[in-house]
């Protein structure tokens, strides 16, 4: 299958526009300070199921998984504290805990096997939930320069998950295409 009927997508969590608006800040301070620029293509969010692509017929199977994951949901609360790494290359704001998140991409990572047909490879087994405010871009020596300055930062926030959401790539940045509320 060609990848021009493809679209490419992500599925997230992402937190209210407050909280958004400090972890942008501090995207902004990664790429004034070390030159990382990669995190900025997104908004702040949480990885549910990393980037993959599917056919642009395939999109209404998608949003019917989503939308049915989301109405059986309950709200819950996220806790970010501080900062953590995945060296040499990504430093993100800490999500205290995961539990609260695993089920939710239990349920939505069986639903994608089974109705969308994503290969394993595709399919995010296992997640680690955190914020990104560097990847890739950031070379190893500006990693080290950074994770020294925020390996002993503060940063404290909270968000009540509300809704889980789907981001389409536009080509040039991820752009939110679709919010999926929890049942009330």
């Amino acid at each position: 299958m060609s990848n021009q009927k493809q679209n490419l997508y992500f599925i997230a969590l992402i937190p209210h526009k407050e909280l958004r608006n400090q972890v942008q800040a501090l995207k902004e301070n990664m790429q004034e300070r070390f030159n990382a620029k990669h995190a900025l293509k997104s908004p702040a969010h949480i990885t549910l199921q990393m980037p993959f692509r599917i056919h642009k017929n395939n999109e209404p199977i998608l949003i019917e998984i989503l939308r049915k994951t989301a109405v059986n949901q309950d709200a819950f609360e996220i806790k970010l504290s501080g900062f953590d790494c995945f060296s040499p290359r990504v430093i993100f704001v800490k999500v205290v805990d995961h539990d609260p998140i695993s089920p939710i991409h239990e349920k939505l990572i069986s639903q994608l096997k089974e109705k969308m047909e994503l290969g394993e490879k595709v399919i995010s087994q296992n997640i680690h939930p955190h914020m990104t405010i560097a990847t890739r871009d950031l070379s190893v020596e500006n990693f080290n320069l950074a994770w020294n300055e925020f390996k002993n930062k503060t940063f404290d926030g909270s968000f009540l998950c509300k809704s889980l959401f789907l981001l389409k790539h536009s080509g040039k940045q991820w752009d939110i295409y679709w919010e999926f509320h929890f049942k009330s």
